[in-house]
């Protein structure tokens, strides 16, 4: 298993390579492969209207010019922290007609929330292509009177009673948020909320004291001065916020190296043959390259193009678990 480091070693170089690859015109036709021959499901962990939603309703609209004329039909299945898609997609058959939009909940690390849930995410699914990385910030009230993170860290230290705001249960900024406290040695209560748009208004109604929100979901109110980003928790600073250093850039002593995104790729039920792996990866790696889903990408959601193999993608989701199981058994996170 690698480690999440040991994968970003593998570097982005390799990712891109194997995008180049894959994304070969008429490659899929050259080997044989037919799929698709029909239309495909894709089930999304969470309702309409989110950013995952946006993603996978882009990367369908692409789809048929690029799959035989096959159509994506994306299938919302929210609930459960997205474990209910889970469900459904682990069961289904590994045919190729039936895909998932993966998230880390549902497909990394679902069974260190939830001990009773049925299917195991690290075994029940078939990797195909890792899409986006989505960066995610940290948030304050524009009310609250600290301008760094550094300020952040110290109020919380000295007052001893502030709160944080986050999605739900083991979400990448619940969990990102965690990791930064434990780190730094300083303790703030969490209060969950049902979605994103709702963890920012708790900001705004100064209910809450901070948050480590995606990029997309709070950059209208950054730009208008509701909010105050603090910084950004990906490896590096974003194109959209260039002057919000990174978070390890923020407190290079206590948080160096510190790096946490929402990511999103595509799976299959476990057993899918790896002849219908790769040529579904070499779709969605074609389908990566159109111009509407870069910009949906990287302009509307502030994300990062990834793509690349099943085995990359397959080796990022074990770092991303190796990661992230030790802090949810240290600090007792559970869903049940």
């Amino acid at each position: 298993m690698l480690a999440a480091a040991q994968y970003r070693g593998v570097g982005r170089r390799a990712v891109l390579g194997g995008v180049a690859a894959l994304a070969a015109p008429g490659l899929a036709r050259a080997q044989g492969q037919a799929w698709p021959d029909r239309p495909v499901r894709l089930v999304v962990p969470f309702g309409a209207g989110g950013a995952i939603d946006t993603l996978s309703r882009t990367v369908a609209n692409a789809f048929p010019a690029l799959a035989n004329g096959q159509t994506l039909v994306v299938e919302n299945r929210g609930g459960a922290g997205g474990t209910i898609a889970g469900a459904v997609v682990a069961q289904a058959k590994p045919d190729g007609a039936t895909l998932m939009m993966a998230d880390l909940g549902a497909n990394a690390i679902g069974k260190e929330l939830q001990p009773s849930l049925a299917y195991d995410p690290m075994r029940a699914f078939a990797p195909v292509c890792h899409l986006v990385n989505l960066p995610l910030v940290v948030v304050v009230p524009a009310a609250l009177p600290v301008t760094d993170l550094a300020g952040l860290i110290a109020m919380a230290r000295r007052q001893g009673d502030m709160v944080y705001a986050h999605p739900g249960i083991g979400y990448s900024g619940h969990l990102a948020q965690e990791l930064m406290l434990q780190r730094t040695g300083v303790k703030m209560t969490p209060v969950p909320y049902r979605s994103g748009a709702e963890v920012v208004r708790s900001l705004l109604a100064n209910e809450t004291q901070s948050c480590i929100i995606t990029i997309s979901t709070s950059l209208p109110f950054i730009r208008e001065g509701k909010v105050r980003a603090l910084a950004v928790a990906g490896s590096r600073r974003v194109a959209l916020l260039p002057d919000v250093p990174t978070v390890a850039e923020a407190m290079p002593e206590a948080l160096g190296g510190f790096e946490a995104n929402v990511w999103h790729g595509i799976l299959a039920p476990a057993g899918l043959p790896p002849e219908l792996a790769a040529a579904a990866a070499r779709i969605f790696n074609a389908v990566l390259q159109q111009p509407e889903v870069r910009r949906v990408i990287e302009q509307t959601q502030a994300g990062e193009v990834v793509g690349g193999t099943p085995e990359q993608f397959a080796a990022f989701i074990a770092a991303e678990h190796a990661r992230w199981a030790p802090l949810i058994r240290s600090a007792g996170i559970r869903t049940e």
